[in-house]
């Protein structure tokens, strides 16, 4: 695939939603876990999206139990953990795998155009941040470690 609106995902709730529902938003795509010491970022997360959703954001949460085992629970935990710990609003999507064999393509895809340190793939650990533009084109990869306060002024310059 050449095109992140050729992808399309499973929602929390097992719906498949083709990603050209996003053609034209700024996209923040992020591997979540909700027992990680970068869980909190759910609230910056949020906050992003309450402030610029109506300018054209999107996050899209992407739920992943591969670093640490730190993603146990099935969707309608995952779910409920997200709406009732940090009001989670933006979408949700099923768990997938970022890294190996089972990886889910459109990770696999994101992963290819934007590299991480001295240009490796693999995704290093939960809360890595992909940033999309308008026209579907990845800009930039965050760390694990960069808080969602810290991408505000990227994301404002692309909307």
């Amino acid at each position: 695939m050449t095109s992140l609106y050729e992808f399309s995902a499973q929602d929390i709730e097992g719906k498949d939603v083709p990603l050209d529902r996003y053609r034209g938003k700024v996209l923040l795509i992020v591997n979540t876990a909700s027992k990680c010491g970068f869980t909190p970022q759910y609230d910056g997360l949020e906050k992003l999206h309450e402030e610029l959703s109506d300018r054209g954001l999107a996050v899209l949460g992407f739920p992943c139990n591969q670093f640490g085992a730190q993603e146990p629970g099935d969707a309608a935990e995952i779910a409920s953990f997200c709406r009732l710990t940090y009001d989670v609003k933006f979408p949700m999507f099923g768990k997938i795998e970022v890294n190996g064999p089972g990886t889910h393509p459109l990770f696999a895809w994101l992963k290819r155009q934007a590299k991480g340190v001295l240009g490796t793939e693999k995704i290093k650990w939960n809360f890595t941040k992909f940033l999309v533009d308008r026209s579907g084109k990845v800009l930039k990869r965050y760390a694990p470690t960069t808080k969602p306060e810290a991408i505000r002024e990227d994301v404002v310059r692309l909307l």
